[in-house]
């Protein structure tokens, strides 16, 4: 699997991966009536530093990585994932974390955190437990489920 930072050109693809998945708003507390314009503005645009993840040249995932706050927790980074939905479990996501998590320590990054994971996302707390994140906080129905209703959302932390 190949990573490098998303290029100019590449805004097809990481629509053609971002748009079903917060068209279907289970995983991601962001508007899931966004235009491609504004999606791709907010994955592309600054803080964010945009990376994709491509197989036997076909792109399979894509990722931002940003500091988790200004200032004075502009030490730790955030990232988010999206893995193509005929993708998943083949270890887009656990390539591109492993390379957010040297990306993030290359930048000088000290820890990284995830803010709201949602927890009926059972494959991703899984995943984010197995590369060493721990749940530090629980949102009590901090996220509105389209299916499920409220349920938690999880703040997961991690050193680098």
């Amino acid at each position: 699997m190949m990573i490098r930072p998303a290029m100019a050109g590449d805004e097809d693809r990481i629509w053609a991966i971002i748009e079903p998945v917060l068209r279907a708003g289970e995983t991601y507390a962001l508007p899931h009536d966004w235009s491609r314009d504004e999606a791709l503005a907010f994955w592309l645009g600054a803080p964010h530093s945009a990376y994709i993840a491509g197989d036997g040249g076909r792109m399979v995932g894509t990722y931002y990585l940003q500091p988790n706050q200004r200032g004075g927790g502009d030490h730790v980074a955030n990232c988010g994932y999206i893995v193509a939905g005929d993708a998943i479990g083949r270890g887009v996501a656990r390539a591109m974390c492993l390379h957010s998590l040297d990306e993030a320590r290359a930048k000088g990054f000290r820890a990284m955190q995830f803010n709201s994971v949602v927890a009926s996302n059972s494959r991703a707390v899984a995943l984010w437990q197995a590369l060493g994140f721990a749940t530090v906080g629980t949102v009590p129905g901090a996220f509105r489920h389209p299916a499920l209703g409220d349920v938690d959302a999880l703040v997961m932390h991690r050193t680098l």
